[in-house]
């Protein structure tokens, strides 16, 4: 086991007892790059403590972080404060599937990508079982964003996505609820000229527990990104902006 791996994965959790330990065992068996995992977690009853009470990952470091802020929003963030690696991945805490895809990202990020994001919506990839409002949102909103305010990826709002430790130190993360400083960091990446790469992932509609994902919650967070990317595109907003918001009223503390 490596002491200082190059990449951590940061699974933000919310009783996830019946599915957390499978998702680890696909991690193990799948992931040939040597990483630690942050298991970020609201409180001491939450059932994924229990369920990981007796659990030897063998193949990698396991470490429990507490959420210092709320919700999923300070699970993650949480997360990325504890991290050291180079490259952290976010990584859903009920997918069992998209192990392998993990290798071919570090890859992606050797390689310059500053951002690797997991798509849905190229060759390999797709999505299972979503409910139809919420397919067409993510759906339309992909291809807008990639399609016209240029973004260089076709799955823009997918929170399954690795960072550089670059981008985690140097830019300001000023969104404050669910998974939208995803899509913040993506937009003020692509603003910077830094590389965004990605590669195919899988998505299937959880048959278990409860997910977290409120998309039209946090549609208001996630409409002041699209703007952001687009006067990226079309008013020529460059790197010497890129931490200010577009919109004054982006972010709500």
């Amino acid at each position: 086991m490596a002491k200082h791996p190059e990449l951590e994965i940061v699974i933000p959790v919310y009783n996830e007892g019946e599915t957390i330990v499978r998702v680890l065992e696909g991690l193990k068996h799948s992931v040939k790059t040597p990483f630690r995992v942050l298991v970020c977690y609201d409180h001491d009853e939450d059932n994924t403590l229990q369920a990981l009470a007796d659990y030897s990952p063998e193949t990698f470091e396991l470490q429990f972080v507490k959420n210092q802020g709320k919700g999923a929003f300070g699970a993650v963030i949480t997360g990325f404060r504890t991290s050291t690696a180079p490259a952290v991945l976010v990584f859903p805490a009920d997918d069992d599937f998209n192990g392998p895809q993990i290798d071919p990202m570090v890859e992606a990020f050797r390689a310059g990508a500053d951002i690797v994001a997991a798509s849905r919506f190229v060759a390999g990839g797709k999505m299972v079982g979503c409910p139809w409002l919420k397919a067409t949102l993510v759906r339309s909103s992909a291809f807008v964003l990639y399609h016209l305010a240029g973004l260089p990826t076709r799955d823009a709002s997918n929170g399954f996505r690795l960072f550089s430790r670059r981008v985690l130190e140097s830019i300001p993360i000023e969104s404050s609820m669910g998974f939208t400083y995803s899509i913040e960091l993506l937009v003020k990446t692509h603003r910077l000229g830094w590389k965004i790469a990605e590669v195919p992932s899988s998505w299937f509609e959880r048959k278990s527990g409860q997910s977290r994902f409120q998309v039209i919650q946090w549609l208001p967070g996630y409409l002041v990104w699209f703007r952001y990317a687009f006067a990226t595109s079309f008013l020529g907003r460059g790197p010497e902006t890129v931490k200010r918001l577009s919109a004054p009223e982006a972010v709500q503390r």
